[in-house]
């Protein structure tokens, strides 16, 4: 598997960024996503749009740095991502209505009109370099998906979801056209060429570029007349006349895109997936089952999994997943010649070897499982030449249902199988020597081999390297250096290796040693360059003026002021450095996104130098620049305009304020523009965060992000709510330490309290947070943060937000976020941390969303379900939304509005204009920390003064925040 091909695992990311930019036909990027302009106030009048919606069972979320390729652009989730502007064809009910006791009404409602005005503009295009960094496709989007489109039948199999109508992944993004533009030698955009040939609606996935940069290659699909899309064909276009048609003439060839797709074998030849012609109706459900579903363990094997979804359940679900998934590969070429390669088969991956010889083919086969999903499925690794003649067998792995949960426990035997990017055709693959159980102490834990595709007989593989620690990749150059990583999560320690791949005398050393969670100490990452193979392989540049070569360390430059991306030449034998770039720490935010001057073989010239990056500052969003040696001069490619020039001088800081045990925390406080403390007052505050976890104060204490960067506001964002006038703490940093020996978890809820405890009494000490109207909210582990604080912590907040959240600990026993212990080893850890155990203790409003078809591990939508009814039976003041269709993160156009209006209600009614304006102490009695108690009800009484002059100073200013700056023990304590 080449290095381009990793990225393809993280295409379900491609729509939680909004913008993005891919960089040639397999290294992309994405970025902020930049809405329109918002209104600044919202009308006071109710309107109704559409028919009244009736829910039907279907019958059958920074930056740039998160990488996803341009022919993956499909979300399993939904997400924060690209779908319909509007939903005027959608069956929906829509309204909205500023009265905050309509909520008793059904339908979906809108939120006022400077919230939905961001969320509704159009995206701008994501980009694509061709292979030659001669051209850029822009690959147009639309806005957000109606829920008709998630209202789709789906097929619930092996951890995955399908669409078997167009037998790919479900609830898939897509482009709506392609524009080609010409970059000119002074960085400019020649004029756009539309793709032409296109059906009418086309449906645009899995872009990718040939490796000539003569050609593209993608799917289309079409909206039929039932409202669900047509399957999958493959189209080409030539990229200079611009003009696209089908590869097979052929109209019952379509693509099987359940796991992979197509890729392109040589610059005239594409290796497709395939629906096998012989293929028939799928398998029907029996009326009558065959007998019993049984699980059995009679051979008292040890197997923990943790709570994964959409798993298999019975035969029938067997048959369907075979059914969908198998696919017949063909080999076709541009002139129309079509060949089948190999038997059908569930393949998962296809990759072809630098050199173009070799194909390298993993797939999986019975039996398959109930308890994991198809990860773990048997697989089987082939080698095969590209004329479809089979060469080897490398593996045949069993069903590994008995993984050890344990953090950097592995699958049994070889894994990691790839082509080295710097050889024609040579293999490396990676064996544990550890049974793949992290528990056990063993060295070496990790061999490294290599071995040539086809070896010749009595050629055994050759050991590359040994690792105490998990092995974690390789970057590799030539056979004089490759770059080979390995690491350990309970130490956190990371370790560069600096090896020599073709001399054997050359000992290995260690190139770094390091903690992962120390940023300071980051010295970056060698850059790439392409390699006329298409392979990806690590960047020498030479300098003129002393013949030595050197690597480029690409790095984010993390300091206690913030990020200040740098770009260094690295001696790798002496280890001296050289800064040959670096971000204006002054106003902008930049950063190094990709190498533009690898077009040619050899090393690179560092007069010739010349890299892509990105520039942007609290108040001016992202554009790009190409960089150029030896004048740094750099030229501006893109023009972006600002999404919101409502919010353009909305307020940013940095903030850094102190826990209570001495850890260093930081938050990044938004303020509305033209907002000032001391004319206008404290605002309402939305404090909005998710918890992480540390082995050491001082790495919990360091600075991640940077100050400049450009606040980017996306359709589920809490920075939305500056439009209504709040003030908004976006990501206080809430670092839950477990130092030595001790686990992070042990202490959750009192190191969670005190984190929260610091950004409240900074935004009070501020002046800009009103300390009786302070709301908290979060997203799946930050909707568990929140309970627990409404729980524990009643003193703080007025309100909550908990979307997408897990409450009950117990449920997920194997485990869960960063907790590798389970629930028998770790009872009173689990049962602590559960808010669900304390929903007696909850008396402050909250309100629990969900979705409806969650797939997360551990968030299904039970765990909201039952925390409602049990905050119910205690009388809470709860609400819960049910978003149908909806999975983790919230997809369709009318969900979101209608989560926005449901939080813009929630807020308004519960801070900004609650009528309960003194705290209820009462309810502030039941904290943990027993923080306020019943002394607290001696305010404003006979002898009030003097029981809160005794009190301790904790005591005294949590019911501070209760009444204001100004409390009748202040003068007595001042004493």
């Amino acid at each position: 598997m080449s290095l381009p091909k990793v990225y393809h695992r993280f295409s379900l990311l491609s729509l939680h960024s909004p913008k993005t930019l891919f960089f040639s036909s397999s290294l992309p990027l994405a970025v902020k996503r930049l809405p329109s302009p918002p209104l600044l106030r919202a009308h006071s009048r109710r309107f109704v749009t559409g028919k009244q919606f009736k829910a039907k069972s279907a019958m059958a979320s920074s930056r740039f740095h998160l990488v996803v390729p341009v022919n993956a652009l499909a979300i399993e989730d939904g997400g924060n991502g690209s779908g319909s502007n509007g939903a005027a064809n959608a069956t929906a009910s829509v309204a909205y209505d500023d009265d905050l006791e309509s909520a008793s009404e059904t339908g979906y409602r809108l939120p006022p009109r400077e919230i939905r005005d961001i969320v509704d503009a159009p995206p701008l295009p994501a980009l694509s370099f061709s292979p030659l960094r001669d051209k850029i496709l822009f690959l147009k989007r639309r806005s957000l998906p109606p829920l008709s489109d998630l209202a789709r039948p789906e097929e619930k199999l092996a951890g995955v979801r399908i669409d078997g109508k167009c037998n790919t992944r479900s609830r898939m993004s897509f482009y709506t056209g392609i524009g080609i533009h010409h970059l000119m030698e002074d960085g400019s955009l020649g004029p756009e060429k539309e793709i032409q040939g296109l059906p009418e609606g086309a449906r645009i996935n899995f872009l990718t570029w040939s490796n000539n940069g003569q050609h593209l290659a993608f799917t289309v699909r079409l909206d039929e007349d039932d409202g669900s899309s047509s399957k999958l064909r493959v189209w080409v276009a030539n990229v200079d006349t611009g003009k696209a048609r089908p590869l097979f003439e052929s109209p019952d060839i379509y693509v099987n895109a359940v796991f992979d797709n197509f890729v392109w074998v040589n610059d005239s030849t594409l290796l497709v997936c395939t629906i096998p012609l012989s293929r028939g109706d799928p398998p029907r459900k029996p009326l009558v089952p065959s007998g019993p579903k049984i699980q059995s363990n009679e051979q008292k094997n040890v197997i923990q999994s943790r709570t994964y979804q959409d798993l298999l359940k019975d035969e029938y679900d067997e048959d369907l997943f075979e059914y969908y998934a198998t696919t017949q590969l063909v080999l076709a070429s541009l002139d129309g010649e079509i060949k089948p390669f190999g038997p059908p088969a569930i393949y998962t991956s296809m990759d072809p070897s630098p050199d173009q010889a070799y194909i390298l083919l993993t797939s999986t086969h019975r039996p398959f499982s109930f308890v994991v999903p198809c990860g773990r499925f048997p697989k089987k690794v082939e080698v095969w030449k590209a004329n479809g003649e089979f060469v080897r067998e490398l593996c045949d792995f069993p069903l590994a249902e008995n993984i050890p949960i344990a953090f950097n426990s592995v699958r049994k035997g070889m894994r990691s199988i790839n082509w080295r990017a710097d050889k024609p055709s040579n293999l490396y693959w990676v064996e544990t020597q550890d049974g793949g159980d992290a528990k056990v102490e063993v060295s070496p834990r990790d061999i490294i081999y290599t071995q040539s595709a086809a070896p010749h007989e009595n050629e055994h593989p050759k050991i590359l390297h040994k690792l105490d620690l998990r092995y974690g990749g390789i970057s590799w150059c030539d056979d004089t250096l490759a770059l080979v990583y390995e690491s350990w999560y309970k130490t956190r320690k990371v370790r560069t290796w600096v090896i020599s791949p073709g001399s054997e005398n050359v000992n290995p050393r260690i190139l770094f040693d390091r903690s992962s969670e120390d940023v300071y100490s980051d010295p970056g990452s060698p850059m790439s360059r392409r390699t006329p193979a298409g392979t990806y392989v690590i960047a020498k540049v030479k300098k003129e003026d002393d013949g030595d070569t050197y690597l480029l360390l690409n790095g984010s430059g993390a300091t206690p002021e913030g990020n200040i991306p740098f770009l260094d030449l690295f001696d790798i034998n002496t280890g001296s450095k050289e800064r040959i770039w670096q971000s204006n720490r002054e106003k902008y935010f930049e950063t190094v996104v990709a190498l533009m001057s690898d077009q040619k073989e050899g090393e690179l010239s560092i007069n010739k130098l010349k890299i892509l990056t990105s520039k942007e500052s609290k108040t001016e969003n992202t554009q790009y620049y190409l960089l150029s040696w030896p004048e740094k001069k750099a030229c501006q490619i893109t023009n972006f305009p600002h999404p919101y020039p409502q919010l353009e001088s909305l307020q940013k800081e940095m903030i850094r304020y102190q826990r209570k045990d001495g850890v260093q925390l930081t938050a990044t406080l938004y303020l509305p523009p033209g907002y000032d403390p001391s004319r206008d007052g404290p605002l309402p505050c939305l404090v909005w965060s998710y918890p992480g976890e540390f082995k050491s104060k001082d790495a919990a204490s360091q600075v991640r992000g940077s100050p400049n960067e450009f606040a980017g506001i996306g359709p589920t964002s809490p920075l939305l709510w500056l439009a209504r006038r709040f003030a908004v703490l976006s990501g206080p940093t809430i670092p839950i330490i477990g130092e030595g020996d001790e686990e992070a978890n042990d202490r959750y809820i009192e190191q969670l309290v005190a984190s929260a405890e610091a950004a409240v009494e900074e935004v009070i000490r501020r002046g800009v947070a009103d300390p009786n109207k302070i709301a908290v909210g979060g997203h799946s582990y930050g909707a568990f943060m929140t309970a627990n604080l409404l729980a524990h912590a009643p003193h703080l907040f007025c309100c909550g937000i908990a979307r997408s959240g897990a409450y009950n600990r117990t449920l997920t026993p194997f485990g869960f976020q960063n907790e590798e212990r389970t629930l028998w080893e770790a009872t009173n850890t689990y049962v602590e941390m559960s808010p669900f155990m304390s929903a007696n203790k909850i008396k402050k409003p909250i309100l629990l969303i969900h979705g409806e078809e969650d797939n997360n591990p551990g968030t299904l939508m039970m765990q909201s379900d039952r925390f409602f009814n049990a905050l119910k039976g205690h009388g809470a003041l709860c609400r819960l939304v049910i978003l149908p269709y909806e999975s983790h993160g919230y997809g369709a156009r009318e969900s979101i509005m209608h989560v926005l209006w449901e939080t813009d209600r929630w807020l308004q009614k519960h801070c900004a204009y609650s009528s309960d304006v003194k705290a209820d102490l009462n309810a502030c009695k039941d904290n943990a920390e027993g923080t306020v108690d019943s002394q607290s009800k001696a305010v404003g009484a006979a002898g009030g003064v003097q029981e809160l002059a005794n009190l301790d100073d904790d005591k005294f200013h949590s019911i501070r925040r209760f009444h204001g700056d100004k409390l009748p023990g202040d003068e007595a304590r001042s004493h």
